[in-house]
């Protein structure tokens, strides 16, 4: 724990430095998931870089404790040393504990479990005013509750305690509603899609199929392949082994990676020669260094499950946007800005990824932001969430109505 409080410290010391000249800051943690361009000023940034480990296990607990900037992969790697893993792990390895939790992270194991905060019990926190505060569900509530999906805003989280729990060798995959630990979908065209549903298992008879290999097939590929091949009466299985499983879509971005072959075939040999280029990381990376957000409409809607299918029509009718990721949450939130103005047991998260559907609208601004302005209408309309890691086009009164009133944005 030494180098924690001394990062903790040198931390501190930069709030109070901040708070004591009356000015703003950024939080600088080194690597980013978000799709937003943000310019960056050296004298007013607080370093976090160094809150990048895995303090401690607790196999009788089941529980981590680790620092913000931990990735989801070196995570995992630590905690399948003892055959546990977090009951929520973000689809790219980069994705971090301090980002799921403050950015409002859900996966395919999030219709059990609910959102990435709900698998936390503690976190530290340092304020404003430089004075650090423990917060969980039962103790300062208001402001473990508050700084969830916040984006940080309401101060620098320097510690968590993530639950963990059983792991296994595989996940097994069908198509199948059945008991299950992990559930998602990918919605290809209108009519052709999948439901992939997951069981840990510690031996399995099926094939076993691998996604973090250069030559491994692109998860989406390779479910689209399935879905083609198999029925509800007549469903495919196979085995993954769960590492590769929870980063299933690192490899190809989802499919985004697809949108880099303009000028290329796409075809297994050209993504075994591309793979270094091909993993969430580094796509990142390009995506900023080439000025893509307004190439591509990328962002993330969560539905009631009673207005999923009047959704997915207007974003056919409107965007025409294939594929979709369907991944159902399980609703019900005391986090104030999760709340909706109607009760639900699920909602629906929506990743609507790729260019808009008219060439004419790519890289001309106004039309872009219209396009994207119709989409957050529709949200606003529908009484749904929307995520903020990506851009957002409300003007400051639209916001402002937004998160007040029947529309709360995590």
């Amino acid at each position: 724990m030494d180098y924690n409080n001394e990062a903790v410290a040198a931390v501190t010391k930069a709030v109070k430095q901040f708070y004591d000249r009356k000015e703003g800051f950024r939080i600088y943690h080194g690597s980013t998931n978000s799709t937003r361009v943000k310019a960056l000023d050296s004298k007013r940034l607080n370093d976090t870089t160094g809150l990048s480990h895995v303090i401690s296990i607790d196999i009788a607990r089941k529980s981590a404790i680790v620092e913000p900037n931990v990735p989801m992969d070196q995570l995992v790697g630590a905690t399948l040393k003892h055959n546990l893993i977090p009951p929520v792990v973000p689809e790219f390895p980069g994705i971090t504990v301090g980002g799921s939790f403050s950015g409002t992270a859900g996966e395919s194991g999030s219709f059990k479990c609910g959102f990435f905060y709900r698998t936390v019990n503690r976190c530290e926190i340092v304020l404003a005013n430089a004075e650090i505060s423990k917060a969980s569900p039962s103790k300062n509530s208001d402001l473990f509750y508050g700084a969830t999906g916040a984006l940080r805003t309401l101060g620098i989280i320097t510690l968590f305690e993530v639950q963990l729990i059983q792991a296994g060798d595989y996940v097994e995959l069908t198509y199948l509603p059945e008991s299950c630990d992990f559930l998602d979908g990918i919605l290809f065209t209108p009519t052709h899609g999948v439901i992939i549903i997951g069981r840990i298992v510690n031996k399995t008879s099926h094939k076993v199929q691998r996604f973090t290999h250069a030559h491994d097939p692109w998860f989406y590929l390779h479910a689209s392949n399935k879905a083609s091949s198999s029925s509800l009466t007549n469903p495919a299985f196979q085995a993954v082994p769960i590492k590769d499983y929870l980063f299933r879509y690192d490899c190809g971005a989802f499919w985004m990676g697809s949108y880099s072959f303009n000028t290329l075939p796409f075809n297994r040999l050209t993504r075994f020669l591309l793979d270094p280029l091909m993993h969430a990381r580094k796509m990142y990376q390009d995506f900023h260094a080439m000025g893509n957000d307004h190439n591509f409409i990328i962002q993330d809607l969560a539905i009631p499950g009673g207005k999923a299918g009047q959704f997915l029509d207007f974003l056919h009718d409107n965007f025409d946007i294939y594929p979709l990721w369907l991944c159902p949450i399980r609703a019900g939130s005391q986090v104030p800005v999760h709340a909706l103005p109607h009760e639900t047991e699920f909602i629906l998260n929506v990743g609507l990824w790729g260019p808009p559907c008219e060439e004419a609208i790519i890289g001309n601004h106004d039309a872009f932001m219209e396009e994207n302005k119709v989409l957050e209408r529709k949200v606003s309309e529908l009484g749904d969430l929307k995520w903020l890691y990506a851009n957002v086009y409300y003007t400051e009164k639209e916001f402002g109505l937004s998160t007040r009133g029947s529309c709360m944005m995590p």
